[in-house]
């Protein structure tokens, strides 16, 4: 272990939380990531659920994501088109990470009512 220590302190760039922000950072994703869940969700009802982000901007995001493995992206040959995005297995492993932001931010929130 201190010798994977000693390598991510002498090459910044191999840092594990830079390439984890590198892909679930940003003002969307783990917004995204979150609202797709553990459903099977279409571009709409993400649309609906995130209102505002742009339509541009969720497709780009939505592409992002499915490039790095977080989507999988299911495309029917149905007129008109469907397509359904839903979390692989390194996209549901954001979850648990979203879970305790959420439990943060609630207690942010407490903290500041009372």
């Amino acid at each position: 272990m201190k010798e994977i220590k000693k390598n991510i302190e002498s090459c910044p760039e191999l840092c594990p939380v830079k390439e984890a922000l590198k892909i679930i950072g940003g003002k969307w994703r783990l917004q995204i990531v979150h609202e797709i869940g553990h459903e099977k969700r279409r571009f709409g009802e993400l649309k609906r659920l995130i209102p505002a982000i742009s339509e541009k901007m969720l497709i780009q995001e939505l592409k992002v994501l499915t490039s790095y493995g977080v989507l999988h992206r299911k495309a029917y040959p149905e007129i008109p088109p469907r397509v359904e995005y839903s979390l692989t297995a390194s996209g549901k492993s954001v979850l648990p990470i979203i879970s305790q932001i959420e439990k943060f931010g609630q207690e942010l929130i407490e903290n500041n009512l009372t």
